[in-house]
């Protein structure tokens, strides 16, 4: 399924490859299907204990607890549409357009897999100028960092503070799904339908070049999205340098011995933040423009004898099969967050383990308690046993 933030030319019907069908491979009738059911197995369960976690074991909340649990939340929205998106790749080619399944993929679950990246991307971001926040709050080198004297101290300040990570997570989720959902609403109503038409009594199906390869207005606001990312990763990079360049300098001073922790939490944690945006979202985004680019030279040249067109099979069904791969490393993310939480948030990992501890050991006391009562029981029939014996000999005493 694509992501509504692909762009074609209008041309887009009248193309001479556009009447041509996807050819999906194992990659995508297979692999997909298995790794998504894989992705709902793993993370359903692991981001709802790591939101019970954040919402009911940790008695004092951090920012950073709080953007992980938005993130959470985003997380469990996205496992839940997995198991649609794995029954996509399998049966998406047998799947009518107009039908009930094809609908429910492209009006529901399509909203939510873009709200979940870009609501993924702002709130990591957000977590790691809050992480360097602290670094500048709490720890001072020989010289101020640039930071401080370009933006005002109170900005920092707020960074730290539980009500104004409150406010920016519910921007966030304002944001994001205003942004995607009448984007992926004009994607799935217009452009995705537009192939919704019988040629020679044939129906189109899910899986098509219509559905896969989108439309002009979505693919307009593919350009600002691209840049947004990009922007965002570069400024979670800039704030690793600006991290390092700190480190430095404090190391040099004498009174720094108290911080060191701090100063190596904050590089790790921004390092593992750098490492999830670059794995798990930067190849999904390098590889957009080039699919754009593909696509619209694609329309725009009229295919050419001994090309996939004439074997039967649309010219871009690799590259399809490529991008929805690299969606999945963009989605893969949500299995992977609640191991990234754990080296994140030290009370996140202790409380974590100790739940897990009070589950083992309630289960060993249960086991005690039946084994100690099994013994009891054994204890209480030997003791009547050996009382109706010792009665008997007494009764026979007296007679003799």
């Amino acid at each position: 399924m694509e992501d509504a933030l692909h762009t074609l030319s209008p041309a887009n019907a009248s193309s001479p490859s556009s009447d041509y069908p996807l050819c999906p491979t194992a990659a995508t009738l297979f692999f997909l299907p298995s790794i998504y059911t894989l992705l709902f197995i793993t993370a359903l369960p692991g981001n709802g204990l790591s939101l019970w976690v954040f919402l009911r074991c940790i008695p004092t909340i951090s920012p950073t607890h709080v953007y992980l649990s938005h993130l959470s939340i985003s997380n469990l929205l996205l496992s839940i549409t997995t198991p649609f998106l794995a029954a996509y790749y399998a049966l998406g080619q047998v799947w009518k357009l107009s039908g009930v399944p094809c609908q429910l993929v492209l009006h529901g679950i399509t909203p939510v897999l873009h709200i979940n990246i870009y609501i993924s991307l702002m709130i990591l971001t957000w977590v790691a100028l809050s992480r360097f926040a602290a670094l500048i709050k709490n720890t001072h080198a020989s010289r101020p960092s640039a930071f401080t004297t370009l933006l005002p101290h109170c900005f920092f300040s707020r960074l730290t503070k539980v009500s104004f990570a409150n406010a920016v997570c519910v921007t966030v989720w304002v944001v994001s799904v205003g942004g995607v959902v009448p984007v992926t609403v004009y994607y799935s109503v217009h452009e995705a339908m537009s192939g919704d038409h019988e040629e020679g009594g044939r129906e189109e199906v899910c899986y098509s070049p219509a559905v896969e390869l989108g439309g002009s207005v979505s693919g307009t606001l593919s350009v600002l999205v691209i840049t947004i990312f990009f922007a965002v990763y570069l400024l979670v990079l800039l704030s690793y340098m600006m991290v390092l360049k700190h480190i430095r300098r404090s190391r040099r001073d004498a009174h720094i011995t108290t911080s060191k922790s701090l100063l190596s939490r904050v590089l790790r944690n921004i390092v593992v933040i750098q490492v999830v945006l670059s794995v798990c979202l930067l190849p999904y985004h390098i590889f957009k423009p080039i699919f754009i680019s593909l696509a619209h030279d694609q329309l725009q040249l009229a295919p050419s004898p001994g090309t996939d067109t004439y074997s039967g099979c649309h010219p871009l069904s690799i590259f399809v099969e490529l991008k929805n791969c690299l969606f999945l490393l963009a989605a893969l993310r949500a299995s992977t967050d609640p191991v990234m939480y754990f080296i994140l948030d030290r009370t996140f990992r202790h409380r974590t383990l100790k739940l897990l501890r009070c589950n083992k050991s309630i289960g060993e006391q249960r086991q005690m308690f039946w084994t100690t009562k099994e013994s009891t029981n054994q204890k209480v029939e030997q003791l009547g046993e050996e009382n109706v014996v010792t009665a008997t000999a007494e009764l026979s005493q007296t007679v003799l």
